[in-house]
């Protein structure tokens, strides 16, 4: 729903990397080494150029204004190419987390993937209908 509101405002393009294989009965290690697995398939699909922004824990909180406004700065800076990362059941590789260039929190919860990415998605709607001074933000 939101994908099909948002092509009013951007171009957006969806593309999901699988989940690495990784469960509670994994040792540590083999947790991180399904993260770097994940992390490099991430990688190489950041688009060049791309402003990334991850949604991680520990990355800061806006909000719906301050994403808007986050948003708008940077397309009037000329970095009209966005990226968003959500990350997978074990989080984000270090090597992904490295070279964000914003690191986005909305909650210390955890969140399934399926209903972060609705949420994002209609934050992503929301700061788009701000900026166009739109009625929808309340």
């Amino acid at each position: 729903e939101y994908t099909k509101r948002l092509s009013k405002y951007c171009k957006l393009v969806e593309i999901v990397i699988p989940n690495e294989r990784a469960n509670e009965n994994f040792s540590i290690s083999e947790i991180e080494q399904a993260k770097i697995k994940e992390g490099q398939k991430i990688l190489n699909k950041i688009p060049k150029n791309s402003y990334l922004i991850v949604l991680d824990i520990k990355g800061k909180q806006l909000s719906s204004e301050e994403l808007a406004k986050k948003i708008k700065t940077l397309g009037i800076d000329g970095m009209s190419d966005l990226t968003f990362i959500i990350g997978g059941s074990n989080g984000l590789s270090n090597e992904v987390l490295d070279i964000a260039n914003f690191k986005l929190s909305f909650s210390k919860m955890t969140f399934p993937h399926q209903l972060f990415k609705v949420i994002l998605l209609e934050q992503i709607y929301r700061a788009f209908k701000i900026n166009a001074g739109e009625t929808y933000h309340k």
